[in-house]
């Protein structure tokens, strides 16, 4: 992952390869609150960027609720 300042706008070539980046950990089972915390960006960004490169995003998990016979 490329060194990246808090805050700093990242455009061009750099955010392509970033976008390719989670991408592939993201598909690899890497989630959202994980890959921000690793690239040092909000939950927002990396969601947005996952986003403008076409995942699939996965579902929030935990126990679906079934009606009851």
């Amino acid at each position: 992952m490329a060194d990246l300042k808090k805050g700093a706008r990242i455009t061009g070539t750099q955010r392509d390869k970033l976008a390719s980046d989670l991408k592939k950990k993201y598909e690899k089972g890497a989630s959202i609150r994980a890959l921000a915390e690793q690239t040092g960006r909000s939950y927002g960004f990396v969601h947005r960027v996952l986003s403008e490169t076409g995942v699939q995003l996965r579902g929030r998990g935990g126990a679906t609720r079934t009606k009851k016979k």
